[in-house]
């Protein structure tokens, strides 16, 4: 099942009555709805268009016409894979032979960074591609796997010299949060969406002033909801026992897109200063001589 669908369908319980006629309405005929006008699907669903226009807001879409393009593209790949007879996700299974792993794996990650990039808002990369550059100060917040994504990430910005650290231990997080002011930003990434101490953290920022972006698995989920600018992965592998393995990867694919864009934005700035931590690198820690 595609991204938003699936979201849809693991989320369709918490929506109201109204909103979750919608939600059964097009998870029975997506690619009807890709054709239909706002006032059409209301109609169907029983409903009014400002309660389909609440519904797509609910889904961090910016309004129907976003609603139907997204679907027409997941419609669209969702074929392409069913024609390549490519794999869904696949869990871990006992004695599975090591050639079968390695298969999975690589299925697995291709699919996550693919599910992901279709959730993509083109709008919403920019305005947080745009806010990285120009922060004084950035903080990054994470938990558990969370915070290795955090640390790739301070990694890449510290070596073209933006002033930034990443946070894992939650009171740490809290007391930078705290000092934060309207010319920096807070990063909080939690696959759930859900994670408390994270939660904390970017409510603090927010009460400092500070612009925040997020990063999560698609859907409704506390921490999208607080954010000036979400950001999403995709969330189809929600069911796996180890649920952290290519929704990790399709963080770091963010990640990596979001630094590619910053670098892009100010060549002339951080190009430069990226070369120069490279050279320093090489130079003081390359072997020297003696015993």
């Amino acid at each position: 099942m595609a991204p938003i669908l699936y979201a849809l369908a693991q989320e369709k319980e918490k929506l109201s009555q109204q909103e979750r006629r919608i939600a059964d309405y097009i998870l029975s005929s997506p690619a009807e709805v890709v054709h239909m006008g706002i006032k059409e699907l209301a109609e169907q669903c029983g409903t009014s268009p400002a309660t389909v226009t609440r519904f797509c807001k609910v889904f961090h879409l910016k309004g129907y016409p976003d609603l139907k393009v997204k679907l027409a593209a997941e419609i669209a790949h969702t074929e392409m894979q069913d024609r390549s007879q490519s794999s869904s996700y696949q869990d871990i299974v006992a004695n599975n032979p090591l050639s079968k792993i390695v298969e999975a794996m690589e299925a697995n990650h291709l699919t996550s960074i693919r599910d992901t990039t279709s959730l993509l808002d083109m709008n919403r990369l920019s305005e947080a591609i745009n806010l990285l550059c120009q922060a004084q100060r950035i903080d990054l917040y994470g938990v558990a796997t969370s915070s290795v994504v955090a640390l790739d990430f301070y990694q890449k910005l510290i070596r073209i010299g933006k002033n930034c650290t990443a946070f894992a231990d939650p009171h740490m997080q809290i007391t930078s949060a705290s000092t934060l002011t309207d010319r920096d930003v807070a990063v909080a990434i939690s696959y759930s969406g859900e994670t408390e101490e994270t939660i904390n953290a970017l409510a603090c920022a927010k009460d400092s002033g500070a612009a925040t972006i997020t990063l999560t698995s698609y859907g409704s989920n506390t921490l999208a909801s607080m954010a000036d600018i979400p950001l999403f992965v995709s969330s189809l592998e929600e069911g796996m026992r180890r649920g952290d393995m290519a929704s990790r990867i399709a963080q770091l694919h963010i990640i990596d897109i979001l630094f590619m864009g910053m670098n892009s934005e100010q060549f002339g700035q951080y190009v430069p200063k990226l070369e120069q931590s490279y050279q320093n690198v090489r130079s003081y820690l390359k072997p020297r001589g003696g015993h």
